[in-house]
């Protein structure tokens, strides 16, 4: 059974909502089709966002391929704010009224990912982030949510196809299964140094059967000064907080003579843990806060009519962004 939408159902409008199809047979039957100026804005951003990321560009642009219309847009991975138009539409009202939906699904999540994730690169201050989402959405567009956390910030992403598509190596360590299954934490870093390329960084897992900062002096031990890092996905039933096991862990490595050993962490991150463990973490892998991240409430609405100003209430009157992009206009900067 098919799924997913193909380019093709997408570009005929059969992913669109259906009032946009009563709307072109209303239009129609009413011998209307004028041209308009529509754009895009977002009146508010999530959980109180001062600002966000545009991204979602590039494939928005390819649903006006062979359309007769102008299109003024901020250049892709823009900062934009509250109500700036960040994408404006000028042509015949019916030659791309059936595309809104698609339109707006492709700025609104690349756009949402992309946010949360220069969020948490501002929060890590320079230590790596990678995308670790795939897992949560569905496979389909695991491409989508690393290409836009890639975007955003992060230094890499973990899923095969990511890597292949973003032209980068894929990063990761070991699952928890391979632990279980050998029986043993130092078990299982031995063989990993035995068998995985010696390109491919020592991070080791070390949350499985004992206690982290004990594992880590025995992974530290087998595998030497081949260790580059030790990874933290401590489940819940671990008596304190991730901050204070990462503490604990960065100060025996210390006393221990490993300082040049990194300490990763895994599991439920986002920008305020990051903020919270960045005094003792080197490295974070990012999920859900991705994967998952909090669309942008992209809006389109038409704002002039065959060039007379025309608009819905907007919670407010137009301000200076809306003068930038209409100067913008007039300046012909557009693509």
């Amino acid at each position: 059974m098919q799924i997913h939408a193909t380019e093709k159902e997408i570009l005929s409008g059969k992913t669109t909502d259906i009032y946009f199809h009563r709307a072109e047979e209303i239009l129609k039957a009413e011998n209307k089709n004028p041209e308009v100026v529509a754009e895009i804005w977002a009146k508010n951003l999530p959980d109180d966002y001062k600002w966000g990321i545009f991204t979602g560009l590039e494939e928005a642009l390819q649903l006006f391929n062979n359309l007769d219309v102008d299109i003024w847009s901020l250049p892709e991975g823009s900062l934009f704010y509250p109500r700036e138009p960040v994408f404006t539409i000028k042509g015949k009202y019916l030659d791309f009224a059936s595309l809104e939906t698609p339109l707006l699904g492709f700025l609104c999540q690349a756009s949402g990912i992309s946010t949360k994730a220069a969020r948490c690169r501002i929060a890590a201050k320079g230590k790596q982030i990678l995308s670790f989402g795939a897992r949560r959405m569905h496979p389909s567009i695991t491409p989508v949510i690393d290409r836009y956390a890639y975007s955003g910030g992060v230094d890499g992403v973990s899923a095969v196809l990511s890597g292949e598509r973003l032209n980068i190596r894929p990063q990761g360590t070991m699952p928890h299964s391979v632990i279980l299954i050998l029986g043993d934490t130092e078990r299982a870093a031995i063989a990993y140094d035995n068998a995985v390329s010696e390109e491919v960084p020592r991070i080791i897992l070390v949350d499985t059967f004992s206690d982290e900062k004990v594992e880590t002096l025995r992974v530290a031990k087998a595998i030497g000064e081949k260790l580059n890092a030790v990874r933290i996905d401590t489940p819940s039933s671990r008596r304190s907080s991730w901050a204070g096991i990462a503490r604990e862990i960065r100060e025996e490595l210390n006393l221990k003579n490993y300082r040049n050993v990194g300490i990763f962490v895994s599991g439920g991150l986002d920008e305020y843990t990051i903020t919270n463990l960045n005094p003792w973490v080197d490295g974070y892998d990012i999920g859900p806060s991705l994967s998952d991240a909090p669309t942008i409430n992209f809006n389109l609405d038409i704002v002039e009519i065959e060039d007379d100003p025309v608009t819905k209430k907007r919670g407010g009157s137009w301000n200076e962004m809306d003068f930038r992009m209409r100067k913008m206009r007039e300046e012909k900067d557009c693509i």
